[in-house]
């Protein structure tokens, strides 16, 4: 069967780059797209109905077959769900780095596509209780003004979609649940919620010593101005938003993010295609961190269970692989401004 869907895909090739003009053209492209889809529906079942064991085995070569085809064919759009405590080991490699800053120091920190502020303030929580001698100097950004708006606030419906509760306040209830297929909470601990919010009936709300230093602002990263508005930063994070771009726009956008970074400060950045992020990391030379690098590759578990049947899932970890600690580095130290 793979035999065959591959001469499928051949011949669809051959067709579309056959010197057609006009209407054929668009007919030979519009039946390659069907030949890729039948394929892909194809493969989809063959790969839910394979056993664990055998996709372990099998899984490195066919599964990025695949998911290289899912990537080619898969329509992009950008999705506002996001988690509190995300990725914990890429919070406590936050915290070593910040940890070699002498008390006193100001720390500028700048969190690209924001979204919801989840992530936001569970850094800002996170390395405030770890280093509350630092002063934090947060920016958040998101190319959604609606979103920042209410990332904000601050302010979350403690009411889990799947049980059909409603919140009292629809507006902050519709946005905490935007894009959501979990609940934004399901990471955290009682003693966790407990210490980072302030609990009123079905609402929970971000407490103020968490909030300050936060600055909210709509923007785009792919704006070559972006860099100079929010000047040099010790600390970038760039996060599952480049991944919703074709490659050639977000391998444009990664290379204006990184003007960002300040000479030898950090970016972090995943949730992106990792072909994108190797080949500007090589180009420019970055610096890939080691330190727990496995542990936050797989640290966010939305992103691997996507894999390899969504394009915006992340490939198992691979040792083998020539360039493994480039590809799989989600956190590179920045000698020069590109």
């Amino acid at each position: 069967m793979r035999e065959q869907g591959f001469k499928t895909l051949h011949q669809a090739t051959v067709a579309i780059d056959r010197p057609f003009t006009g209407s054929l053209r668009h007919a030979a492209f519009r039946a390659g797209r069907r030949c890729l889809s039948a394929y892909l529906s194809r493969s989809r079942r063959i790969w839910n109905h394979l056993p664990a064991s055998l996709r372990r085995f099998s899984g490195d070569l066919y599964g990025r077959h695949l998911h290289a085809l899912v990537r080619f064919q898969a329509e992009r759009q950008q999705y506002f769900a996001t988690f509190f405590l995300r990725n914990r080991p890429e919070l406590e490699l936050l915290r070593r780095l910040v940890d070699q800053r002498t008390p006193g120091s100001t720390i500028n920190l700048l969190v690209l596509a924001c979204s919801k502020g989840a992530e936001v303030y569970s850094i800002a929580w996170f390395l405030r209780t770890a280093r509350p001698d630092l002063n934090f100097r947060i920016q958040a950004v998101d190319i959604s003004q609606e979103i920042v708006d209410f990332a904000k606030r601050g302010i979350y419906s403690l009411a889990n979609g799947d049980t059909g509760a409603m919140a009292n306040d629809e507006d902050v209830h519709r946005n905490t649940q935007r894009d959501q297929n979990a609940w934004i909470f399901e990471r955290m601990t009682a003693d966790e919620m407990e210490s980072l919010f302030e609990i009123q009936g079905d609402q929970a709300e971000v407490k103020p010593w968490i909030k300050q230093g936060i600055s909210w602002l709509r923007g785009d990263a792919a704006d070559p101005e972006l860099p100079g508005i929010l000047g040099p930063q010790d600390i970038v994070l760039a996060k599952n938003f480049l991944c919703h771009m074709k490659p050639s726009p977000a391998e444009r956008c990664l290379r204006n993010i990184v003007r960002t970074v300040k000479p030898g400060g950090y970016l972090f950045v995943s949730g992106v295609d990792l072909d994108v992020r190797t080949r500007v990391a090589r180009d420019l030379r970055w610096a890939p961190v080691k330190d727990l690098i496995r542990e936050i590759h797989e640290g966010d578990v939305s992103l691997r269970r996507g894999w390899p049947l969504e394009y915006w899932g992340l490939e198992p970890f691979c040792d083998t692989r020539a360039n493994c600690w480039i590809r799989y580095a989600a956190a590179f130290q920045i000698a020069d401004i590109q």
